[in-house]
């Protein structure tokens, strides 16, 4: 797809940056406009804001020719077309004209190739984007300018009313601002190279070829029809074309060194890329058009505008290539900025309205790219897929498209997939089975580990039986305690509920009880931890972390570092009172199993004391557990061997960690494979993969199922069954999630705090019925939507042969 392979940015003199202190009064009134940067959105921006208003004088400056050009096809998607239809129906119909629109996407791997119909793609050569914008921008009297040095922003920010900068992903403009924009860029670990080849392909093209050296995939699409009466097949004549496709070749960065790309010239990359996708290509060669291998860089600024000069497409944010968003965030950010300029009572106000609507659009953008450019990153760890299961998490790697809306798309690819996962028919995937030890989950949704902060003494008491049984009669396949603490001084706040006792168990086991009686077929697991240096707090709805007022207990931890500032300050464990721990673990377990649990979760994250152990943020110990990531598991390693020593052979025991901190210096995901493999090779049938909560200055990046990549990670590199949680919402999110293979169980929070049947309501939006839900025989006459009022009422017929009836008399 379309990326953001951006002409060099236009050269500024680097000076002390200045804007115009007397911007106009209004944004709509006749402006003297600069744009750096002759690309799809600089041009689109200019052709806009000239027809929106023909008095006013705008210029775009280009350092390159009016053809030059460094990439090859531009991707449109129908709702970017849908806003160029309406706000410019003459570029849109010189577009219609020139794109080459295709359904289906291939996706070739290990020999085998699947097709997916039904995506919807239209795209157009980039050179001739750029014609029919240069043609409306002159027809519109825009002042075009190429082959000359773009003057300093901040010199044009000094001669005009507003400056846009639309210089690509290396603008000069942001860096001449920098201290105003603070922009982030991340360069990421792969290598690709942009290239064409000339002959169309059939469809969108993902090839994956394994080499001596690593692993290495194409993407490749059509930008350009065969001219009338040619096959693509035969060599080009005169001015006649044999059409023409993008092929953008990537590998990780020593993959890339490895196979002597570092040393190969222009002409022997094109050469041996054409080679190694032979087959993809049917033989053919490619070219290239000034191409070398780079970096893809993800640029995020913390603000888009100052004073009159504002940042348009890759010069404010960039989204990788694999979904295609590059000019496509480009022409959106032109029409967004025309329509707020046009909009709003002053040019401040307009660049404010035009990022606070285009930054969520963008952020969310950017999220889906980035998961998808990590999938790619990660590809070698799903070669083992089997081929269409590898197809569908290909396809869905984005977290755009999902199992619902892939159905809606090709059902019959959709349910290939199914079958071979090993759906019954008319199974979802998130109802079929999963095995731990001699545990038989009926369905793959577990309600996450929640705190309640309502237990008496450690007691669960009336309001825990209610909440679990609960959720257990709504369908779960395992229903999971909040965590149960070992021991007094290792609760969280004064309503943790615990297992240091007899008593405690007896309570609990009313609750396992009526979970096994009433809703049978639903597992229910008991987490066990320690609060670690984040206890003695107050209630969450009190002051969530803040210490109590009065009634303090003495805090321990890995070292003596308090969670925050202000929290009280924890005395470091001596061996003397690691041994005690253990032994309170241990305890526990043994009074858990006697209260009829039928899993136990050792809570090694979110800070606290096990997980304390872990992240080298808060473990700075200097015996032997401290140190080296092997020391810093040793404690928890020898907690779980002996919950595990007591802990009934057959039923399972699962670890949930933090797969990162989100700060830097601390657990990071290569950590987190390591420490899953770890507690994998001492028996952990699964890890329950969260992320966070370690430190009180993190910085998590959060988005829809924000945390699942890290379990995926997990899962097929430690190659363990893991959990995974985080924002996972909808059961389209489960089904996508399970099919593709990047989780075995998915555990959801606060979906079931909304709903305690969601399970129940997700089998029944799907129109399932089978073994992997049960609805309460007292709750089956509600196993189907109802209905919501008179609008879903049957309607009479009101026309008779085309013409409407008269209303009858007193209607």
């Amino acid at each position: 797809m379309e990326g953001t392979m951006t002409r060099p940015g236009a050269r500024g003199t680097a000076r002390p940056a200045t804007t115009n202190p007397h911007p106009p009064t209004t944004a709509n009134a006749p402006l003297r406009v600069a744009i750096i940067g002759g690309g799809p959105g600089g041009l689109y921006a200019a052709a806009l804001l000239k027809r929106l208003d023909p008095t006013r004088d705008i210029t775009v400056h280009e350092r390159n020719a009016p053809h030059d050009t460094f990439g090859f096809g531009v991707v449109l998607s129908d709702e970017t077309l849908g806003g160029i239809e309406h706000a410019d129906p003459e570029v849109y119909s010189a577009l219609t004209t020139e794109f080459v629109r295709w359904d289906d996407i291939d996706i070739v791997h290990r020999g085998t190739r699947h097709t997916s119909g039904g995506h919807g793609f239209a795209a157009l050569g980039r050179r001739r984007l750029l014609e029919i914008l240069h043609q409306r921008c002159r027809s519109l009297g825009v002042d075009l300018r190429f082959r000359t040095e773009v003057p300093a922003p901040a010199r044009l920010a000094e001669t005009h009313d507003l400056v846009i900068a639309a210089d690509g992903v290396h603008s000069t403009t942001r860096a001449a601002f920098a201290d105003v924009f603070r922009p982030h860029v991340t360069a990421h670990r792969c290598r690709y190279i942009w290239l064409a080849a000339d002959f169309p392909f059939d469809a969108f093209r993902f090839e994956i070829a394994e080499t001596e050296h690593g692993v290495m995939q194409l993407h490749g699409y059509p930008y350009a029809r065969p001219s009338p009466g040619r096959h693509p097949s035969t060599r080009p004549f005169g001015p006649q074309s044999p059409g023409a496709s993008t092929v953008i070749v990537e590998m990780r960065e020593e993959v890339w060194r490895a196979a002597g790309f570092d040393e190969a010239d222009e002409t022997e990359s094109v050469e041996r890329c054409a080679k190694i996708f032979a087959d993809a290509l049917g033989g053919r060669p490619l070219r290239s058009n000034n191409s070398a291998w780079t970096t893809f860089r993800t640029v995020v600024n913390e603000r888009w505008s100052h004073g009159n000069v504002v940042l348009l497409g890759d010069a404010a944010h960039t989204a990788h290539f694999s979904i295609g968003s590059g000019t496509k965030l480009a022409v959106e950010d032109a029409l967004a900025l025309a329509a707020c300029l046009s909009e709003r009572p002053t040019l401040t106000d307009a660049l404010r309205a035009y990022e606070a609507e285009r930054r969520p659009v963008v952020a969310s953008t950017q999220r889906a790219a980035r998961a998808s450019l990590e999938w790619f990153e990660n590809l070698a760890l799903y070669l083992r897929q089997p081929p269409r299961q590898f197809a569908f998490n290909l396809l869905t790697r984005s977290r755009r498209v999902t199992h619902d809306n892939l159905r809606l798309r090709d059902a019959r690819f959709t349910e290939s997939v199914e079958r071979g996962f090993g759906c019954p028919p008319g199974t979802p995937p998130m109802f079929t089975p999963f095995r731990l030890r001699g545990l038989t989950l009926r369905n793959r949704v577990v309600v996450s580990p929640m705190d309640m902060y309502s237990a008496a003494d450690g007691l669960p008491g009336d309001f825990h039986l209610v909440h679990l049984g609960a959720r257990a009669l709504g369908g779960a396949g395992l229903v999971m305690t909040e965590m149960v603490c070992v021991s007094p001084e290792g609760r969280i706040t004064p309503g943790c509920a615990g297992l240091w006792s007899g008593r405690q168990a007896e309570a609990w086991r009313r609750i396992t009880d009526f979970v096994h009686t009433r809703a049978p077929g639903t597992a229910i697991g008991v987490q066990l931890g320690h609060s670690g240096r984040k206890g003695s707090t107050r209630l969450m709805w009190e002051g969530m972390d803040e210490p109590l007022d009065e009634g303090n207990w003495p805090l321990v931890a890995a070292s003596p570092l308090p969670y925050k500032p202000g929290s009280q300050t924890p005395r470091e464990l001596s061996r003397a009172q690691l041994t005690d721990l253990r032994e309170q673990f241990t305890a526990a377990a043994v009074r858990a199993a006697r209260a009829g649990f039928d899993l136990l979760e050792l809570h090694c994250a979110h800070g606290y004391l096990l997980s304390g152990f872990l992240s080298p943020l808060t473990n700075h110990r200097t015996d032997a557990y401290g140190g080296s990531p092997e020391k810093r598991l040793r404690f928890p390693l020898e907690v779980f061997d002996a919950v595990r020593a007591v802990w009934p052979e057959d039923r399972p025991m699962t670890v949930r960690i933090s797969a990162t901190d989100w700060a830097a210096g601390g657990t990071t995901a290569e950590d987190a494979v390591a420490i899953a493999r770890a507690f994998a090779d001492h028996g952990a049938d699964a890890i329950d993969v969260s992320t966070g909560q370690v430190v009180s200055d993190e910085e998590p990046e959060f988005g829809r199922s924000y945390q699942t990549p890290f379990a995926d990670r997990v899962r097929n590199e430690a190659r363990v069954p893991v959990i995974a949680v985080g924002a996972i919402s909808s059961w389209d999110d489960v089904n996508s999630l399970i099919l593709a293979g990047r989780t075995d169980l998915c555990a959801l929070a606060r979906p079931h705090l909304y709903d305690p049947h969601w399970t129940l309501h997700a089998a029944a939006e799907q129109g399932y019925e089978g073994p992997g839900v049960v609805w309460p025989p007292q709750y089956r006459a509600g196993s189907r939507p109802p209905r919501t009022g008179r609008t879903d009422a049957p309607r009479p017929r009101l026309t008779l042969s085309g013409l409407p009836l008269a209303p009858a008399p007193g209607v």
